[in-house]
């Protein structure tokens, strides 16, 4: 089989995205029959059928569904070359988007930016997401790189996954609990007001399966927030509470506005780390990224 057309998959993933050939003639500002054309020739030359029509649009084929993944990812190869190109010129290295949850944001992050930036300018775009909204995006080509919680389950089948380096977590209040002892049992942790993770990711699941090991039921007064400076703002100003890493909070916890309570007879860590595409090449700037990362699990781990 011959190489597939790019212009080819271009149509493709207009079709896809707009959910009809109609939508995708005005979004390419091109002719119905011309996308129609197109997409006959791409089937013939796959030899199968990618999508079937219906009064409400396009329902694609599992063939379908895989090759539009592909064709997404194409689309966002050449717009990430055009600028890689274009930064270039002007002596800029990039620009590379990653994702991440706001907790392993902070504790990479900054370690490799410090790293990357010896080596000259460099456009660096980062997105706050839940675990699986950052996958999506991995999938998608939209990113090159996710950052989150790492070893809770087996990382699929598609997806390179690498523990950077693990936090402890312990209960985190505020000075409204200023006559609160050092450790408390997590019973009476759970009689507090908490702030929680809304996102069905990671974090969250550790937190749940904390409370159920301990055989202690989940808090009732809840505020659910996927905002680290929200969550460490309330309690900070209230009496809600939560659970953190030291090192999200190691600012804070330096300065004593936020105070680390230990939980007794519940210790655990979060593992963080970052996410790749198997059988994707990184670009240049996310290869040193890549590396960066490493080296700080390196360093985590003498």
């Amino acid at each position: 089989m011959d190489m597939l057309d790019p212009r080819l998959l271009r149509t493709y993933a207009a079709v896809c995205r707009e959910g009809s050939i109609s939508g995708a003639a005005r979004a390419l500002n091109i002719s119905q029959p011309s996308v129609s054309v197109a997409i006959a020739q791409l089937e013939g030359n796959l030899a199968c059928t990618l999508f079937e029509r219906t009064r409400a649009g396009i329902v694609l084929t599992p063939a379908g569904a895989k090759l539009r993944r592909r064709a997404e990812m194409m689309e966002t190869l050449v717009r990430e070359a055009e600028a890689e190109v274009a930064r270039a010129s002007e002596g800029v290295r990039g620009p590379l988007t990653i994702a991440g949850t706001p907790g392993a944001l902070v504790s990479l992050v900054p370690q490799v930016v410090e790293r990357v930036e010896r080596a000259g300018r460099f456009e660096l775009n980062i997105l706050e997401r839940a675990d699986h909204e950052a996958l999506d995006l991995l999938r998608k080509g939209d990113i090159e790189i996710a950052l989150g919680t790492t070893g809770i389950e087996t990382a699929p089948a598609d997806v390179e996954e690498t523990s950077v380096l693990q936090d402890p977590f312990a209960l985190i209040v505020g000075r409204a609990h200023d006559a609160l002892g050092a450790e408390v049992t997590l019973a009476e942790a759970g009689r507090f007001g908490w702030v929680m993770p809304h996102a069905q990711g990671g974090f969250r699941r550790q937190i749940e399966a904390l409370f159920l090991g301990g055989e202690t039921p989940l808090p009732r007064d809840v505020i659910r927030s996927d905002s680290l400076l929200t969550t460490k703002a309330i309690v900070r100003r209230t009496a809600h509470v939560t659970i953190l890493p030291h090192g999200v909070v190691a600012a804070e916890l330096s300065i004593g506005v936020l105070r680390a309570v230990r939980l007794r007879g519940a210790s655990f860590h979060r593992r963080i780390g970052m996410r790749t595409l198997k059988g994707r090449p990184l670009s240049d700037l996310a290869a040193e990224f890549f590396e960066g990362l490493h080296a700080v699990r390196a360093k985590h781990s003498q």
